[in-house]
């Protein structure tokens, strides 16, 4: 079986509380970004050819596509298996192939992703019949941003992430460009950055309001800092604007800049031909 984890973006992000567990209370509204995905495929795997006789449940795990820093055993898509796997000790060996077309580290979601659709998958594949409920727990023990995939939907979410509330917000007659200048931002260092504080306004509020109110009122709390570190960030946002963004901003904590154009005011060459840079539909 075959399906296509796709990236997020944020629209708005206020770190609202230290929790006493270590994380972070936040709110934003996240929006899907279906055309930038990537590839996941699972087979069942025939338990008399394993590639490991000393472990018979080993997966057979193939990546190819953009480079994944790490080893294999620590990618979300065997996490999400072997999560699984402890509750369901029946769930079959397996082939898992992994195309990456996401940046990782961009705020992006793609890991996160590839993760939440791996139990889908799972879900789907081997019946084993758990609610959206079930797969939002499972996906929280991934990470914070696991549990929109599962939906995969506009929501609005808070706490970790994993309380969410759809919400009525249709992007479709927009496009976006995507700009990564491949700048590493250190999640645990924006995190450090930040004093949470409750926000001046009602995000879900502003995010209803017509998209030309959103400059300046629906704000990224990490941009302050990542870009008076990162001055490249902030000019790809002005970049934006300069070339008729509705809407700009850096998504999750960095360094990913996306800007918001009407179709017809889309550029028609890439602003930053050395960064990956994507146009695509909403």
């Amino acid at each position: 079986m075959l399906n296509f984890p796709n990236c997020k973006i944020n629209l708005g992000l206020h770190i609202t509380r230290k929790r006493d567990d270590g994380f972070h209370d936040l709110e934003t509204v996240f929006y899907p970004v279906y055309h930038l995905h990537d590839a996941l495929e699972i087979q069942r795997r025939d338990s008399s050819k394993t590639i490991d006789d000393s472990n018979p449940d080993a997966i057979s795990f193939q990546l190819t596509g953009l480079p994944v820093d790490g080893d294999a055993s620590n990618n979300l898509c065997t996490k999400a298996y072997h999560l699984l796997k402890q509750d369901y000790p029946e769930l079959a060996p397996i082939n898992m192939h992994l195309h990456k077309a996401i940046p990782m580290g961009a705020g992006l979601g793609g890991g996160s992703a590839d993760g939440a659709f791996t139990l889908k998958l799972l879900n789907e594949k081997f019946q084993l019949k758990l609610s959206p409920y079930q797969l939002i727990n499972y996906a929280l023990q991934l990470g914070s941003d696991c549990p929109f995939f599962i939906n995969n939907k506009p929501c609005f979410a808070w706490s970790r992430g994993e309380m969410m509330e759809d919400i009525k917000l249709d992007l479709s007659n927009y496009s976006i460009v995507i700009i990564n200048p491949g700048v590493h931002v250190n999640t645990g260092w924006a995190f450090g950055q930040i004093t949470p504080q409750q926000p001046a306004a009602d995000l879900k509020e502003l995010i209803a309001q017509p998209i030309e109110t959103w400059k300046g009122s629906v704000v990224n709390d990490f941009e302050a800092a990542v870009i008076h570190t990162h001055p490249v960030i902030g000019s790809i946002k002005n970049s934006l604007y300069n070339n008729g963004a509705k809407y700009a901003s850096m998504s999750g904590s960095g360094s990913t800049v996306f800007g918001i154009f009407s179709k017809d005011t889309l550029p028609s060459s890439k602003l930053y031909p050395d960064f990956l840079e994507l146009h695509l539909a909403l």
